[in-house]
C-alpha cells in the first residue's frame, strides 16, 4: 500500500487521513514504561540524533491543489523537536494513572500543520520507573512499521554508546509552486491510477492460479459450514455503538512462553491461541452485562501483513484485513482455539486476505477528492462490518534500550472509531505478549474489566489443556537485578537512505540478533492467506 520512495502518499495511507475527524483521531500507539529516570533534555537529546535516520519525522502533509492528487511530504519549516517531545508528572505515580493519561492522549488530534507524531515522557511512576507514550499517525505506520521504527529509536545493547550532541542540520527545499504541484499531482494520480488497475488485473491472475492449484485443498464440508459464517451480518454486541469520544485505555500481559506450551499441545498457532483468547474475553465481557452470547457470531478484523520478506522499519501500511468470524457461545475453551484455528486455515487456503486486498486497491481507484468528501462521513455511518479489531504484531524477543535504560513493558494501543468503540492491539516483546485494550468511555466505561476477563481466560484455557499440573501464571517482575542479556556489541547507527526516510538495513550484530529469532517470530505473525 505505500512507496517509501515517493514524497506522495499511497492512496492507502491517505484513507487514513480522510477518516479521521475531530475528536476520531487515527493514530497508532504505545505505552511503555524504563527502568529508572530518563531525563527530558536527554531524551530530546537522543531522539533529535536519531531523526537523520528517519526524515520522515521532519515533513508534514501537503494537500494536493484542489484536492488534484494524492497529498506530498513536505520538510516542516518551522520544524521544532519540543513541540513533539513533552514531559508530563504522575501525581500519584500508580500504573492506572499512566493508563488515563494515555487515554487523555489518545483522544486528541495531532496537529496537520507539522509532523503527525510526538512522544510523552512520563516522570514520577512509581517503582522508579518512567513512561513513555509514543503517537504517530497512521498514515505515517501500521502497528509492523510501528515496531520497526522503534527498533531504530532504541539500542539491543545496554552498552551501547550513546551519542546525544549531533544537532539536526538540513536545508528545507523550496515549496513547489501551485501550478507546479498542481501539473505534478495530476500526472502523478494519473500515473497511479493505471498502475493500481494493472496491478488488480495480475493480482487476480495470480489468485486465479493459486486457486486452480489449490483447488482440492478447501474441504467441500468445510466450505458449505463456513462460508455462510463470513457473508452473514454483523451482529452488534453492546460495545458496536457510534463512537463519541473521549476514550480509555486499558492494558494486560501473560507469558510468550505458556501460550507457546497451548500452541504446541493443541497443534495451533500463537495467533490462534491469541484469538481464542480474545473471543473468550468478549464473551465473559458480554454475559457480565447479561448480553445474550448463545447462537451469535463474533468477528474480529485481523490486520495481516502483506510485506513478506521485507524489512519491517520502511515507513506507511503495507496490510490487508481477514475477518475471522467465530461462534460467541463456545465455552470450553479448547473447542473455542479448535474453532478459531479451523477458522483461520479456511481462509488462508481461501486467499481471504488478498481478496479484501484487491477490493481496498478497487475502493482506492475513487478520486482523492471523493475520498476525502466521504471519509469524515463513512466513519460516522451506523454500519458494523466487524464487532472487534484484534491486531497482533509481532515484536524482538530481547530487552530494548534507551539511553541505557532498559525498556519493561511495551502496550500497544490500535484506534477506535465507527461503531468499533472497542479494538484491541498485541504485541510481543522479550518473552511476554502484552494486550492494549482502547474503547470509547460512553460504550465501555468499565473498559478495565477487559484486563481481568483476559487473564481469566487464559487461566481456563491453560487448566483446559494442561489439567492441574500446569504452573501458575505469574507476570514476571522486572527488577534492576535482572540478569537477562542481549544481543552483545552492537552498532548504535543503522543505514538509512535519507531521501525516503526509509531505514535500509539494521546494524549487522542487531539483525543477526533478530535473525536469530526468526523461527520464533513467525509463530507470531497474523493470520497470512
Amino acid at each position: 500500500m505505500a512507496n517509501d520512495h515517493s514524497d506522495r502518499l499511497s492512496w492507502g495511507d491517505t484513507v487514513f487521513l480522510h477518516l479521521e475527524r475531530e475528536g476520531m483521531p487515527l493514530n497508532v500507539a504505545s505505552v511503555c514504561t524504563f527502568e529508572g529516570e530518563v531525563t527530558l533534555q536527554n531524551c530530546i537529546d537522543f531522539v533529535e540524533s536519531k531523526l537523520p535516520l528517519l526524515p520522515r519525522y521532519m515533513q508534514r502533509i501537503m494537500a494536493a491543489p484542489f484536492g488534484m492528487g494524492l497529498p506530498t511530504w513536505e520538510y516542516d519549516p518551522e520544524f521544532q523537536i519540543r513541540r513533539h517531545i513533552r514531559e508530563v508528572k504522575l501525581h500519584d505515580g500508580t500504573i492506572a494513572e499512566l493508563k488515563e493519561l494515555a487515554g487523555t492522549l489518545f483522544s486528541n488530534v495531532m496537529d496537520r500543520r507539522h509532523p503527525l507524531w510526538d512522544m510523552t515522557l512520563v516522570r514520577g511512576l512509581e517503582g522508579d520507573r518512567t513512561g513513555i507514550i509514543f503517537r504517530l499517525h497512521h498514515c505515517m505506520a501500521d502497528g509492523i512499521a510501528g515496531v520497526g521504527i522503534m527498533n531504530v529509536l532504541l539500542d539491543a545493547n545496554p552498552s551501547a554508546p550513546v551519542s546525544t550532541k549531533s544537532k539536526i542540520k538540513f536545508r528545507v527545499p523550496p515549496p513547489r509552486d501551485a501550478l507546479s504541484s498542481l501539473t505534478t499531482g495530476f500526472v502523478d494520480s494519473y500515473s497511479d491510477f493505471v498502475k493500481r488497475i494493472l496491478s488488480a488485473m495480475t493480482d487476480l491472475l495470480t489468485m486465479a492460479e493459486r486457486v486452480s492449484a489449490n483447488g482440492g485443498s478447501v474441504d467441500p464440508k468445510d466450505f458449505a459450514d463456513l462460508f455462510p459464517e463470513i457473508t452473514a451480518f454483523t451482529e452488534r454486541l453492546k460495545f458496536n455503538v457510534l463512537y463519541k469520544g473521549p476514550q480509555k485505555f486499558a492494558c494486560t500481559g501473560i507469558s510468550l512462553a505458556e501460550v507457546k506450551t497451548i500452541r504446541r499441545e493443541c497443534g495451533t498457532s500463537v495467533n490462534d491461541v491469541i484469538l481464542a483468547l480474545v473471543t473468550a474475553t468478549v464473551r465473559h465481557y458480554c454475559e457480565s452485562h447479561g448480553e445474550r452470547t448463545k447462537g451469535r457470531l463474533f468477528r474480529m478484523m485481523v490486520p495481516v501483513n502483506l510485506r513478506g520478506g521485507e524489512s519491517s522499519a520502511g515507513l506507511g501500511n503495507r496490510i490487508s484485513l481477514v475477518p475471522v468470524t467465530v461462534p460467541l457461545s463456545i465455552s470450553d475453551p479448547r473447542k473455542l482455539l479448535t474453532a478459531v484455528h479451523k477458522r483461520t486455515e479456511f481462509l488462508k487456503r481461501m486467499h481471504a486476505a488478498e481478496l479484501v486486498s484487491l477490493a481496498g486497491g478497487l475502493i482506492g481507484m475513487l478520486p482523492t477528492s471523493v475520498q476525502g468528501l466521504a471519509g469524515p462521513f463513512a466513519s460516522q455511518l451506523p454500519v458494523t462490518p466487524f464487532n472487534l479489531v484484534c491486531t497482533n504484531v509481532p515484536g524482538p524477543q530481547f530487552p530494548l534500550y534507551l539511553l541505557r535504560h532498559k525498556m519493561l513493558d511495551w502496550y500497544p494501543y490500535v484506534p477506535v472509531g465507527g461503531e468499533m468503540a472497542v479494538n484491541c492491539a498485541i504485541l510481543s516483546y522479550n518473552g511476554s505478549i502484552y494486550f492494549g485494550f482502547s474503547g470509547d468511555v460512553h460504550a465501555v466505561p468499565d473498559l478495565h474489566r477487559m484486563e481481568a476477563l483476559l487473564q481469566q481466560s487464559f487461566r481456563e484455557l491453560q487448566d483446559a489443556v494442561g489439567g492441574g499440573n500446569r504452573p501458575k501464571n505469574k507476570k514476571k517482575r522486572h527488577t534492576k537485578k535482572e540478569t537477562r542479556t542481549s544481543p552483545s556489541t552492537v552498532k548504535n547507527e543503522p543505514a538509512a537512505n535519507a531521501a525516503t526516510g526509509a531505514v535500509s538495513s539494521l546494524p549487522q550484530e542487531k539483525h543477526d540478533a533478530e535473525k536469530s529469532h526468526t523461527a520464533q517470530e513467525a509463530e507470531l505473525e497474523p493470520v497470512v492467506a
